[in-house]
């Protein structure tokens, strides 16, 4: 296991590896609840052999079940992502209890023993895998965040055990391996909780933790505080060149390698980025739209001014009277619909204002503002069809216009060129046979 500042490798992506993390002190909590942050990464669409969360009498420091010893007294909770039996049951989380004498059954994935599971695939995810598993009164729980949101509390139930039995104090740990495929195994963090009935009271954690380990911890930290004091003294002196530059460290010549390929956090950075340039886009394009929409009202409108007036100047009379009424409503609609598009173009302009901000984009906007367009483009068109109707009516019938007819279509090829052009194809298809 590789520890560093914000994470531990359990195990790298190379062949036949092992790794196992575990506290030190045995866990005095009757009943708890941990919650573990992971992440399970590979470059090939199948990964192996996977990573284990453990609760164990004794540590397991080493051996074949996913990176620790078998024969253990407690519980595991196995995230297996290579598929044994061929089932085509994997990655998928097992649940497998042991009281210190059984093997485990690396053929059958511990199918024949597991006390609960679920199938879930936990393998390169957008975001980190959590975990939330709780032994209360006798009844162990496994609720699992599958890493597709950056919500932490977005859990879905997993596995359940009832009638339980562990072991009232142990250690708990993490451990992982790699077979003939290999993933990255790395933990962010695992946090532990004590349960406790309603109605009792917690011990205190001075009576949790021996007031003489606890000078003991305390000594050992001041040490390694001086030791690093003295480190960072001695490189300032050797590097008087850097001082107040970071990046500028030894550990940038190690990194640059790690730069050609991309990391989860650029990766996350250039999925948000490119939907935000998406989202920008789109609201460009409904600002056309919007432009289009508008010059068309105005054409509309001018239409219908000048049509009032000729039918006030050359109708008079009662007909002209109702046309003209029916002609004003048309324009109040027109009027309306006009304010609308204005309001509907203010707020997409408030909208893209709003997304250069944005971390995590969204679509409902844009569909809510494109739904409003095609509410208004069928409105325009029911409003065509009124002002057509108006004025096919207000028109005489001996004035009505008509289409021009069109002239007779010429032909294109006559026949004597027709039957000339095929006998010279045929001629040369068959000379290119004859070649052949």
């Amino acid at each position: 296991a590789i520890p560093s500042a914000d994470q531990i490798r359990i195990t790298t992506s190379l062949k036949s590896q092992k790794g196992s993390v575990w506290t030190k002190n045995k866990s005095i909590f009757e009943y708890w609840e941990v919650e573990v942050t992971f992440r399970v990464t590979g470059r090939g669409r199948i990964g192996a052999d996977g990573l284990a969360i453990w609760f164990t009498e004794e540590q397991g420091l080493e051996g074949p079940v996913f990176g620790a010893a078998d024969k253990w007294n407690g519980v595991g909770i196995f995230f297996d992502s290579f598929d044994n039996d061929g089932k085509k049951n994997n990655p998928g989380v097992i649940v497998v209890g042991n009281n210190g004498k059984l093997l485990y059954d690396h053929q059958n994935d511990g199918s024949t023993q597991a006390l609960a599971s679920c199938q879930r695939d936990f393998r390169n995810k957008p975001y980190p895998v959590r975990v939330k598993i709780t032994y209360y009164q006798k009844t162990l729980t496994v609720l699992i965040n599958n890493g597709f949101t950056p919500d932490k509390e977005d859990y879905e139930f997993c596995a359940k055990v009832e009638d339980m039995v562990l072991p009232s104090q142990g250690y708990f740990g993490i451990s992982a391996a790699t077979g003939g495929l290999a993933d990255d195994h790395d933990v962010l963090s695992f946090l532990t909780f004590q349960l406790t009935e309603p109605g009792k009271e917690a011990p205190t954690p001075d009576a949790e933790i021996p007031q003489k380990d606890k000078e003991k911890y305390q000594e050992e930290f001041e040490h390694f505080q001086q030791e690093l004091d003295k480190k960072k003294e001695e490189f300032q002196r050797e590097h008087p060149d850097v001082q107040g530059q970071p990046g500028k460290t030894p550990c940038a010549f190690f990194l640059a390698a790690d730069d050609v390929f991309e990391t989860v956090s650029d990766r996350e950075l250039r999925q948000i980025f490119e939907g935000q340039n998406r989202i920008h886009l789109e609201i460009k394009q409904l600002n056309r739209q919007l432009d289009m929409i508008l010059d068309e009202q105005r054409k509309y409108v001018s239409a219908v001014t000048e049509e009032i007036a000729k039918r006030g100047a050359g109708f008079p009379g009662q007909q002209g009277q109702v046309s003209q009424q029916e002609i004003e409503t048309v324009v109040k609609t027109q009027e309306e619909v006009i304010r609308q598009v204005k309001e509907i173009r203010s707020s997409v302009t408030d909208a893209l204002r709003s997304i250069s901000g944005a971390q995590h984009p969204g679509s409902a906007g844009v569909y809510e503002t494109t739904q409003h367009f095609n509410d208004i483009k069928e409105h325009l068109h029911v409003v065509k069809r009124d002002i057509e109707h108006l004025v096919q009516r207000n028109t005489p019938s001996s004035e009505k216009q008509k289409c021009p007819e069109l002239p007779p279509f010429p032909s294109c090829l006559s026949t004597v060129h027709f039957f000339i052009f095929v006998a010279v194809q045929t001629v040369l298809f068959i000379g290119y046979v004859m070649y052949r």
